[in-house]
């Protein structure tokens, strides 16, 4: 196969997984997201003869790149903005849900969104796009056993977060547990005249 057929069959098999994945991380922007797409698949196009066999991690990697001039060019424009004290400074910020929002999953969210963004980046790599730790190395630039102990520390940095939102929603709603909150409760019982 040439490596212009190739190139046409990554293109052909792989556009909408690249799609997914650049929109997943720039909020579904559409205008953003078509131009880094289309950029993923230019420098796909110019490097066509480094096309791996299976090309969809080779991919993601490219993506990650261009994702990151998107984000340092928005940086640079936010800048521009602020020195000409243009009122846009202000759009663009980013809420995610509260664990007691009513979106199953939200504290999911809120606890990704607590980590760094490099966790963030393994997490989604490996759950929203279902990256093998193979694959996943080839998409960092790493080792497999560099990215599997990058996997392993960034769930583990998760199951923290998720565990720190559990603790705080319990200590929120006043359910609290343990020796001395039974004691407390006892104490509070008998003020109030129960037993």
């Amino acid at each position: 196969m040439s490596t212009d057929d190739a190139f046409d069959a990554a293109y052909r098999e792989h556009y909408w997984a690249v799609s997914r994945f650049v929109a997943r991380r720039l909020d579904d922007q559409a205008w953003d997201v078509e131009e880094v797409v289309a950029e993923v698949f230019a420098v796909a196009w110019r490097r066509r003869a480094e096309l791996p066999e299976s090309p969809l991690p080779w991919l993601y990697g490219v993506a990650r790149h261009c994702l990151a001039n998107t984000v340092r060019g928005k940086g640079r424009y936010r800048r521009l903005l602020v020195k000409l004290g243009h009122h846009e400074v202000t759009r663009g910020g980013r809420t995610v849900a509260s664990p007691d929002a009513e979106r199953p999953g939200s504290w999911v969210l809120e606890a990704l969104s607590r980590l760094a963004e490099a966790d963030q980046e393994v997490l989604r790599l490996t759950a929203w796009e279902e990256l093998t730790v193979e694959e996943l190395s080839t998409v960092l630039g790493c080792g497999r056993s560099a990215a599997a102990m990058r996997l392993h520390r960034a769930r583990r940095r998760l199951r923290e977060q998720i565990e720190t939102l559990r603790r705080d929603e319990r200590v929120s709603l006043g359910c609290t547990s343990g020796k001395g909150d039974r004691a407390q409760s006892a104490d509070r019982a008998d003020k109030d005249g129960h037993a």
